[in-house]
């Protein structure tokens, strides 16, 4: 049988899902358009500065501009640092693709030597802000430059600019006090005002460059452009011009300081000379140098290696950093300290008979003449370096009031104001044994400081400053290399310059100085070959300065040793005596005795400085050197 078919619609019913239909699509473009009216809202009105703030950002860019860099002039105006125009290869990494792939072809187009490379590469990785260059090389040339732009188009965010690169026209007389500039590290980014060194690329790394930064860097300007979607300047909108850092005039002489590196000949060693009345030091310098323009634009890893592992040390200061035991530079020191503590006086006389022995010991300290002296005052033991005055005074004194009286001078600590990376040298007491070593204070070794052996050690910039002090009859001015930053003076009176050197009679400093002059121009004088023909008065006094030392039998052979087990030879001097111009330190290593071979360049610094030539080295004597035969020192 069939089934009945339903053929029949229900209108009402389907018009009802219509209208449901309906109405839940009018619900939902409802709903939809208040969504997108609500966030149209919220995006134009509510965070309309934002992002009319990023679009201004987009089509608006800031650039740094850096500042020209302060130049520095030698005390008579001559040019020790300047700037000279280059052109540096940047990148800024935001509009570079591909990293990798730009890095290869620059690599490729400069045609980098392999131990390059990767400082290269290092270099584009540095922790830069937004946008701001990545410096890459430094002073490209021509044909660098022409193959840079011809492939441009391959080359985004790569820059070419012209820039002012540090240049130093007496680089290795003047490495150590000038120091040097180099790119900035990400360390040094760190410790610097990030938005004054936007845009630029060095900063000062050692000696006046590193510790007159602030000074010699300036302010960073900076430069409002439009630009369009690649980046490129449309137009400048906005400008503000840097602030360039300010010119330095040192104190330095520069004819000096090149008389001083021609006195030491190739030699290790080092020459500081310094107005005492002034604290201006005029020459200071350490031999053997070295380039500093190699390290401005980034010295190759060969060329650093061998100055690293060069024997010589040309990147070490001696000038401020060598330690060196005084000799016998330190008994008119010794002599102020047993004068002003009245352990001794100045006519008061021993009898010296080639040796010292301290009380029930029955080891000797030796004279450096073996048969002794004789009757020695003060001013003789200072004329002919006699050691057994000494070993007495400092046995009376006690190692304590040594290291009281020495500290006073300046021994032990950093002596001069404004010089970077200076060393404070050993002056050693018993506290200080005891907590380096575990140890007593034995009197044999207060012996030894007596006569600059032993535990102390000193600087040249030290023993020059220390001159200077005994020069100004005990009044302090504190070493200075700046003389002027722009056009304002540097002051003479600084707050932390130690106290005077104060004595009870002020005729006892000239007793002293009297004794001093004598080695130069006394019968007996240690130093009289270099003293001869003097046009004015002269005080000094030379040292010889174990390496190692000697048994109580032993005598010195300098031609039995190697050359670096050799003594150093010291002097220190000052002139005119009655108006001091000019203290003078010299230390030359292993060179043997002071009075032969460190006299002579003290000389010829003093002549050129009071009378304005250069008399160049004198012969040395062939005498018997003060130290040589220094023995039984502990």
């Amino acid at each position: 049988m069939r089934q009945p078919r339903d053929t029949l619609k229900n209108p009402q019913q389907e018009l009802r899902i219509f209208r449901l239909r309906s109405l839940l699509a009018v619900v939902i473009v409802l709903l939809l358009s208040g969504l997108l009216a609500g966030r149209l809202f919220y995006l134009q009105v509510v965070q309309h500065e934002k992002y009319s703030t990023r679009s201004e950002k987009n089509r608006v860019r800031v650039e740094p501009l850096p500042p020209t860099r302060g130049l520095i002039y030698d005390r008579n105006g001559e040019l020790l640092a300047e700037n000279r125009p280059t052109y540096n290869l940047t990148l800024v990494r935001e509009r570079v693709d591909d990293l990798d792939a730009t890095l290869a072809l620059l690599v490729d187009l400069l045609d980098l030597p392999a131990d390059q490379v990767e400082a290269f590469r290092e270099r584009s990785r540095q922790r830069q802000r937004p946008y701001q260059p990545a410096l890459l090389m430094s002073d490209l040339d021509e044909e660098q430059i022409a193959r840079l732009a011809v492939n441009r188009h391959r080359l985004p965010g790569v820059e070419v600019e012209a820039q002012l690169l540090r240049y130093y026209p007496d680089a290795e007389a003047m490495s150590h006090v000038l120091g040097y500039v180099g790119r900035i590290n990400t360390e040094e980014l760190q410790r610097v005002d990030a938005g004054n060194y936007a845009g630029t690329h060095f900063i000062g790394k050692t000696g006046v460059e590193r510790f007159y930064e602030d000074t010699l860097h300036g302010q960073a300007g900076l430069r409002k452009v439009e630009t369009n979607a690649r980046g490129r300047v449309l137009r400048e909108l906005g400008h503000t011009d840097p602030v360039p850092g300010e010119n330095l005039t040192l104190t330095l002489d520069k004819g000096l300081q090149h008389l001083a590196v021609d006195l030491l000949d190739g030699r290790r060693g080092s020459i500081v000379a310094i107005a005492p009345q002034t604290g201006e030091i005029l020459a200071m310098a350490s031999v053997p140098g070295f380039d500093t323009n190699q390290f401005v634009t980034g010295i190759d890893v060969a060329s650093y290696r061998a100055l690293q592992q060069d024997i010589d040390l040309p990147l070490f200061n001696r000038a401020i950093r060598g330690s060196y035991p005084a000799g016998s530079t330190i008994k008119p020191f010794m002599a102020i300290t047993g004068l002003r503590d009245g352990e001794i006086t100045p006519d008061e006389v021993i009898y010296d008979p080639g040796y010292y022995q301290l009380p029930n010991d029955s080891r000797r300290y030796r004279n450096w003449l073996r048969w002794g002296h004789g009757r020695v005052d003060l001013e003789r033991a200072l004329e002919v370096s006699n050691n057994t005055y000494f070993y007495s005074l400092a046995h009376e004194l006690g190692i304590d009031r040594i290291h009281d009286s020495l500290a006073q001078f300046g021994f032990g600590t950093r002596v001069a104001a404004d010089v970077y990376g200076q060393g404070t040298g050993l002056l050693p007491s018993r506290d200080w044994k005891r907590a380096r070593f575990d140890q007593p204070w034995y009197p044999g070794e207060t012996l030894s400081v007596g006569i600059g052996q032993g535990y102390l050690q000193i600087t040249p910039l030290q023993l020059a400053s220390a001159t200077a002090v005994l020069a100004n009859r005990g009044d302090w001015v504190k070493p200075r290399l700046v003389r002027e930053t722009g056009d304002a003076p540097m002051p003479l009176d600084l707050d932390d310059t130690p106290p005077d050197v104060e004595l009870e009679h002020a005729e006892w400093w000239e007793r002293v100085v009297s004794g001093m002059e004598q080695v130069l121009s006394g019968n007996e004088g240690t130093a009289r070959r270099a003293g001869a023909g003097l046009e004015y008065r002269m005080a000094g006094k030379s040292g010889t300065a174990q390496v190692f030392s000697l048994g109580q039998d032993q005598r010195y052979n300098a031609d039995e040793l190697k050359e670096r087990l050799r003594d150093h030879a010291l002097f220190m001097a000052f002139a005119p005596v009655e108006d001091p111009q000019i203290a003078v330190s010299v230390i030359i290593e292993n060179a043997g005795g002071g009075s032969s071979h460190a006299a002579a360049p003290a000389r010829a610094m003093t002549d050129y400085w009071l009378l304005e030539r250069d008399h160049g080295e004198i012969p040395p004597e062939e005498v018997a050197d003060e130290e040589a035969d220094i023995e039984g020192e502990g």
